[in-house]
């Protein structure tokens, strides 16, 4: 399957800058990581900035592939172990933000709090793309006697905000217009309500905020995202780990060219010169942890955008999860072909998202910055190191649960702890015959003493 033909089976939450008269391939010019302004978060009412329409059905066509036994362990589970990791955590008290296109309701969502929505007037919980609805199952669904799937943190809440869909637009506007240049969804969203939300997330009390959205420029074009990087430094100063997705490559959209590989020789910062598409929020990488794609068997998946930004890597091929729709699971999107695995960077996103709830949970003292630096570290990074395509590699749960710990606190206490040994008890057969051995020395050395004065007092008498 070419590149092309992997984004397009990606359900739609890739999020697109739009600038006319510029679809070919962008030249690189030589930049240097995002600055961030001066100047408090964006903050604004929690609703649409314009009048709203919806221009489609809401709801899109899912399915199931054919053959699927959903009774088998998941490729993602496969190759990052999480259930493994659930002896250490499973995300208790920690609130996920999924700031996407809604979620909706599902029965595996045990934990799930309306955020508001800045695309309609619902409290956030109404997904008519299935997007943000599958990025919640992977972070927080709860296991299931009827199959082998779960998410990564099955304890944890999930904060949902809606801020794109592509079944809405401006109202007014045509079909499939978009007069916004800031656009950040083929339907209603942008970099500013992006912004706003992200603001919002940490203001109800995120500690974790999955951003499974890009929008890409070329550098030439450049890109108005001030706002979303004082929102992400906001969430950062405010111990809050932001997690987003890499992005995806796509010859018909602004993700159209993709940056140049560097050479592993050099530092990764050096990818910097090379770099001809922007994405945002993930080059925001001081406050942000931007995650790639790999395939089923671990390499970088072609369809994830390269960049210095990019932190770690995670699954982003064949993905399950929650059906939007009803209580089962889906892992196929119906299209003009038929059906398609879904693939994407915002589904690598979200199994990170995962891990930073478990971590947090086992570790609420540490800070985000080092959540961060946590995970880069623990990460399964290749051998010729950290590169623009995997970061320091593919995320690693057990290895970032328990590194570092002693021996004694490697694993988790059983329910009624171990007792504290008394003294060693003596052996029986031990003391009898200690006891034996001293009867018969005290004896020898008696008669020895006697033999002494016997000879003594004969030496007298003489």
């Amino acid at each position: 399957m070419t590149a092309a033909r992997r984004c397009a089976s990606t359900v739609g939450a890739v999020l697109l800058v739009i600038a006319d008269g510029m679809l070919a391939a962008p030249a690189a010019h030589a930049i240097g990581p995002p600055v961030v302004e001066p100047g408090p978060p964006p903050t604004g009412p929690v609703a649409p900035l314009e009048p709203t329409k919806l221009k489609a059905i809401c709801g899109i066509p899912t399915g199931v592939l054919p053959a699927t036994d959903f009774t088998k362990q998941t490729g993602a589970d496969a190759m990052l172990d999480y259930r493994s990791a659930w002896r250490f955590s499973r995300g208790a008290g920690q609130k996920v933000a999924v700031i996407d296109t809604g979620v909706n309701r599902h029965p595996r969502l045990r934990i799930l709090e309306p955020g508001g929505d800045y695309v309609s007037n619902s409290d956030g919980l109404q997904d008519c793309d299935a997007h943000g609805t599958l990025v919640a199952g992977i972070i927080a669904a709860a296991p299931s006697p009827d199959d082998s799937f779960a998410g990564v943190a099955p304890d944890a809440a999930i904060l949902s905000i809606r801020q794109n869909s592509g079944a809405f637009d401006l109202a007014g506007a045509g079909a499939n217009s978009s007069d916004d240049p800031n656009a950040t969804s083929t339907g209603y969203g942008n970099t500013q309500t992006l912004a706003l939300a992200i603001t919002r997330a940490v203001d109800l009390g995120a500690t974790v905020i999955n951003l499974s959205e890009v929008a890409c420029a070329p550098v030439a074009a450049g890109l108005d995202d001030a706002a979303v990087g004082r929102a992400v430094r906001y969430a950062f100063e405010r111990n809050v780990v932001v997690v987003a997705a890499a992005g995806n490559f796509n010859t018909q959209s602004m993700c159209s060219a993709q940056n140049a590989m560097s050479d592993p020789n050099q530092p990764l910062a050096k990818g910097w010169d090379t770099v001809g598409t922007i994405a945002s929020p993930a080059w925001f990488d001081d406050y942000v942890l931007t995650v790639g794609a790999v395939t089923t068997s671990s390499a970088p998946a072609e369809f994830s955008l390269h960049g210095p930004w990019v932190g770690v890597a995670a699954p982003g091929e064949r993905i399950t999860s929650l059906d939007s729709s009803g209580p089962g699971l889906i892992n196929a999107q119906l299209g003009q072909d038929g059906l398609s695995p879904l693939n994407g960077t915002s589904f690598a996103a979200p199994f990170v998202s995962g891990v930073v709830a478990l971590i947090r949970s086992r570790f609420p003292e540490l800070t985000a910055g080092q959540v961060i630096e946590l995970i880069k570290r623990t990460a399964r990074t290749p051998g010729d190191g950290p590169n623009p395509a995997t970061g320091y590699g593919v995320v690693d749960p057990v290895a970032a649960l328990t590194h570092q710990l002693s021996p004694a606190h490697s694993e988790p206490p059983s329910d009624g702890g171990t007792p504290i040994s008394g003294p060693p008890q003596p052996d029986p057969g031990n003391v009898r015959a200690r006891t034996i051995v001293l009867g018969v020395t005290a004896a020898s050395l008696a008669l020895m003493a006697g033999a002494l004065a016997l000879a003594a007092a004969r030496r007298r008498d003489r």
